[in-house]
């Protein structure tokens, strides 16, 4: 049987659109189904315009605070001007992806997408069939299920907003939760995090997590850890449980950075004996193939890593498997940055989780506040961190708080994806001076070799 496309993909975030570029370059017949803009959450509602706010508000607070470099005089923020620049830059990267949907062959479909039987699909009035269906629908910021919580904003909500309030509350000590209370306090704004979990950040070491909070401490961020929310009233309240006794904060706004849930109601996954799981996520093999045949799945609805290149990632091997490749996805060297000031980034295993997979391992850690180029950039709170399996010397983890760390994370997953050695890396060559010269510290450290630090006692 002959159909329209050899493969449809429905959905164009940063996994989507590249699965549609990536299936026109190795040949295949290809359309993508978006009903808004190219880029999806990642590009539209997330990754991008929050990084552009976030260097904006640093540039302000480094002119705020340039006395100690010799820049002095009155430095005025103006949100509209920075919420423009932010709309600027993501229009700019939509228009790009267009572009090279075009140039690729890939023919854009406008509209929401609702599969209706095996290999078919309807867009609006216009059917489109398939010989094999990626799905990449996305996610939506979630909402616990709390009495008042529709009253909060999402992050959605705070992108969009051409002003900021002068104090919010922040449910969530997460990325999101944590990246928008640096927003806030960079620009001078005081935000108050609410977190269920006695620590904020899952998944970063202790060391870094203790100085994420400090930082944002003296920047006037207030903690409230182990606290579980009971009711928002009226987006500006927000009623809490903590050791057993009832409080509540008052804000001009309330955001709940709660998670995200996956998009895969309304689609018309049924018509197609598709079942997702209580939350609404599509299980797939490493393959990214569905319990369907000739379907696939990728991104968030995946359940797997909510980060946009991991989306991606999953996108090139989905579409290398529907043209016939043998592609399989790894988890466990995925890199994952937080866009604090200084930034944070981690691959692969910490310490302490090494151990309790009953590895041995040997540690090594720099200290940013002896790195020249930090210094000179008037940085002196972060570290980098090695985790090396012990006697093999393979690199088994690094976590990294420092200026520049979501840049340089990627060179310690080039190592651990090809088995790559302490000596591996402590025999690169890191010029000077560069932040990145910490990761060669850190690796000498593992030895106890590290030229630029203290000896071991």
């Amino acid at each position: 049987m002959a159909y329209d496309y050899n493969v449809a993909v429905l959905g164009g975030g940063p996994g989507g659109y590249e699965a549609a570029i990536r299936c026109a370059q190795l040949g295949l017949k290809t359309c993508l189904v978006e009903a808004r803009e190219l880029g999806g959450t990642c590009l539209n509602r997330g990754c991008i315009p929050t990084k552009a706010l976030l260097h904006g508000a640093e540039v302000y607070e480094a002119a705020k605070n340039g006395g100690v470099f010799g820049i002095t005089g009155e430095v005025k923020l103006d949100y509209g001007r920075l919420a423009a620049f932010k709309d600027d830059r993501v229009s700019k990267l939509v228009r790009g992806i267009e572009a090279l949907e075009k140039a690729n062959g890939v023919e854009v479909i406008r509209g929401f997408g609702v599969i209706t039987g095996p290999h078919a699909l309807k867009v609006g009035d216009r059917e489109v069939t398939w010989d094999k269906l990626i799905l990449a629908m996305g996610s939506a910021p979630s909402r616990p299920p709390v009495p008042g919580m529709d009253t909060a904003y999402t992050s959605d909500d705070v992108l969009a907003a051409k002003f900021l309030v002068s104090n919010v509350i922040i449910i969530g000590g997460g990325v999101i939760g944590i990246e928008f209370a640096t927003l806030f306090a960079s620009l001078g704004k005081r935000a108050t995090i609410i977190e269920m979990m006695p620590e904020i950040l899952p998944g970063a070491i202790p060391e870094i997590t203790s100085k994420t909070r400090a930082i944002l401490k003296k920047k006037g961020v207030e903690f409230i850890l182990g606290a579980k929310v009971t009711e928002v009233v009226g987006g500006r309240t927000v009623r809490f449980e903590k050791d057993g006794a009832a409080d509540e904060r008052k804000a001009q706004a309330v955001i709940v950075c709660a998670g995200r849930r996956p998009m895969t109601r309304d689609c018309g996954l049924e018509n197609i004996g598709l079942e997702t799981d209580r939350r609404g996520f599509i299980e797939v093999d490493d393959h990214l193939r569905t319990a369907v045949a000739d379907v696939y799945a990728i991104g968030d609805i995946t359940g797997k890593i909510q980060l946009a290149h991991v989306a991606s990632a999953q996108g090139m091997a989905a579409a290398a498997n529907c043209a016939g490749q043998d592609r399989a996805m790894r988890y466990d060297r995925v890199p994952a940055c937080i866009y604090t000031s200084p930034e944070i980034a981690y691959v692969g295993l910490s310490e302490d989780a090494a151990r309790a997979q009953g590895l041995e391992v040997e540690v090594g850690s720099f200290n940013i506040a002896a790195n020249g180029r930090c210094l000179v950039m008037n940085e002196n709170t972060g570290l980098a961190k090695v985790i090396a399996e012990k006697g093999s010397g393979k690199i088994l983890g690094c976590q990294i708080m420092a200026p520049r760390a979501t840049d340089m994370i990627a060179e310690i997953a080039a190592v651990m994806e090809h088995g790559g050695t302490v000596e591996t890396l402590s025999n690169v060559i890191h010029p000077h001076p560069t932040v990145s010269e910490i990761i060669a510290e850190a690796t000498h450290d593992v030895e106890g070799l590290a030229v630029n630090a203290m000896p071991r006692k």
